[in-house]
């Protein structure tokens, strides 16, 4: 018996030893930093948590790649504390704040379609905008294609003191009203 302890306590002081080395070689600025989103298409935007990002007030266009929901997803409970509708003209972004109404344009074809921003993702790299199914398909995104490139103007963008500020599109429709 006396040697199973001497074992025990090797064993235990080796864990201690690995779990401490391992700890000094890891960064610091890592260890408080949530956990990467997956990089799977398939993933749920309602059960990722999203890695923190400063939302964008800044009313300002962005281009980059848009997707839609699957049809997995329709029913389930998006960020705004809404059902997602397959029908309806909802969106999902990462950095614009929920209730952002913005216009959609597919580079591709050149359609647009208006949304509202009412949930969070989308959780693949370079992808800026999840659409509804029924947006996409206005804009020409289908199943057999999937993914386009976009352009999201915002329209209005709700700001933290309760303010809504123009967007990039509010702009160009009163320029182009002129």
């Amino acid at each position: 018996m006396p040697k199973m302890a001497h074992f025990n306590r090797l064993a235990r002081g080796l864990m201690i030893w690995l779990v401490g080395t391992y700890a000094a070689n890891f960064p610091s600025h890592a260890l408080a930093a949530e956990p990467a989103a997956p990089q799977d298409a398939a993933s749920s935007p309602q059960r990722r948590s999203p890695e923190k990002r400063k939302p964008d007030l800044s009313g300002q266009k962005r281009i980059g790649k848009a997707s839609f929901y699957a049809k997995k997803f329709a029913g389930k409970k998006m960020a705004d504390g809404k059902k997602m509708n397959p029908q309806a003209d909802n969106a999902a972004s990462k950095t614009l704040p929920l209730g952002t109404k913005a216009k959609v344009t597919n580079l591709e074809t050149g359609q647009s379609a208006n949304v509202t921003i009412q949930d969070r993702g989308p959780y693949v790299k370079g992808r800026i905008v999840d659409l509804s199914p029924s947006t996409a398909k206005k804009i020409g995104i289908d199943e057999d294609k999937g993914v386009a490139k976009v352009k999201v103007d915002p329209i209005a963008v709700p700001q933290p003191d309760g303010s809504v500020k123009p967007g990039d599109a509010a702009k160009d429709a009163k320029s182009n009203s002129r």
